[in-house]
């Protein structure tokens, strides 16, 4: 008997999931708990374990298809139990070879009707490929993204193609699946939701690069990996307390700006799979040390594909470094619906003028990009200049409670 799976309320306000990566195929077996696909949703992946033990009987979802929660995924034939006599789905009829009229492709067939996700047919069509022209590779004469792929090379490379038509060289292309597409989707609607703007300001991080120097043994000392971002969260929800507005975010519906009185700053990470943001949490309660220990395990989780949907969830502001290529500038998308994210650039010795004299400093840029909507440019600016000021006299707020 098939036991279907459905696609699993993942986490709060989570309606649907991109099939990423099948970890099995039809006709294998499977034991209870073991993983059967990966499935992202908010920038989380998360693994479906298996409800059962049995055999794969079908799959009803294509990989980069979006399903939503409730639907089902999967078919797993249970060992021992004895499978029922029903017709199968009219949506998943198979559609045998024999029955196929001459010259019709099996995905249509069976009843006039071309088997293909939404993903596949909005291919089809940026592609300017008719569906009816294609042979379905998938489960029951179902086409694939592959097929399209196919299908319009082939129509390129077929005669009476104009030339200017045709590729001028060897040519790849890559599925936006998963994290990448994610991100994409959240970039996107970040861009055509709030009027975004950047500020960029100087920081001489002279006494900040020799507090890190002179921390350095006591920071190896307790096992900790001292990095310059563990000095800005440490100093952000103090300067945080001062702008509220930068700490909010905007309830688009309702047309509220919502302040929050918790401080969960996002840390932007770059992965292999691409850009993620997880959270450390209350960091107005963590010190120097403490800080600098979270990043890195955030960090860590990150790239091992270990983080929880929890550690994703939350934030209220986002600082993003470009790490040893840090350039000059950039400017940051906002992580939506947060209205500010700070940038941290290429920290390196540099001619100042200080007390008008010309002398080596450690400079670098801050950035920051805010919503328009929610914040002015003057209170912006303020809000760097004060940060700045933490940053460039850490020995006036950091305490020894912080290097322990």
């Amino acid at each position: 008997m098939a036991y279907d799976v459905k696609l699993p309320d993942i986490g709060e306000g989570v309606a649907e999931g991109e099939i990423v990566r099948w970890l099995v195929k039809v006709g294998e077996s499977v034991k209870e708990d073991q993983p059967l696909v990966e499935v992202m949703t908010d920038k989380a992946s998360v693994e479906i374990p298996s409800p059962r033990t049995g055999s794969v009987e079908a799959i009803h979802a294509e990989e980069g298809a979006m399903v939503p929660v409730g639907t089902t995924i999967i078919s797993i034939a249970v060992a021992g139990e004895v499978a029922a006599a029903a017709p199968p789905p009219p949506s998943h009829a198979p559609t045998p070879a024999a029955t196929a009229t001459a010259g019709t492709p099996p995905a249509a067939a069976a009843s006039g009707r071309v088997e293909a996700t939404p993903a596949v047919r909005a291919l089809a069509k940026e592609l300017g490929v008719p569906l009816e022209s294609v042979r379905g590779s998938g489960a029951s004469g179902r086409i694939t993204a592959d097929d399209i792929h196919s299908a319009a090379s082939a129509r390129a490379s077929g005669a009476g193609t104009p030339a200017a038509a045709m590729a001028q060289g060897p040519e790849s292309r890559i599925a936006l699946r998963g994290l990448r597409r994610r991100i994409a989707e959240h970039m996107r609607h970040s861009l055509s939701t709030a009027a975004q703007f950047t500020f960029v300001a100087e920081c001489d991080f002279t006494a900040l690069v020799e507090h890190r120097a002179s921390a350095k043994s006591a920071a190896e000392a307790a096992g900790v990996k001292l990095t310059y971002l563990a000095y800005i969260f440490r100093a952000l929800p103090s300067v945080l307390q001062q702008f509220p507005l930068l700490n909010s975010s905007l309830d688009d519906a309702t047309h509220e700006i919502v302040l929050k009185g918790y401080y969960h700053l996002g840390l932007a990470t770059n992965t292999d799979d691409g850009l993620t943001v997880p959270i450390v949490r209350d960091a107005d309660r963590l010190g120097l040390f403490a800080v600098a220990r979270e990043i890195d395990r955030l960090a860590t989780a990150a790239r091992d594909h270990k983080l929880k949907l929890e550690e994703l969830q939350g934030g209220t502001f986002t600082v993003t470094s470009t790490g040893t290529k840090g350039g000059v500038l950039a400017t940051p998308i906002l992580h939506h619906p947060q209205v500010a994210i700070l940038g941290l650039h290429s920290i390196s010795q540099k001619p100042a003028v200080v007390h008008g004299q010309i002398v080596v400093r450690d400079l670098g840029n801050l950035s920051l990009s805010l919503d328009h909507r929610v914040v002015d440019g003057a209170v912006g600016a303020d809000f760097m200049y004060a940060l700045i000021e933490k940053l460039q006299t850490p020995a006036a707020w950091l305490s020894p409670g912080d290097l322990t």
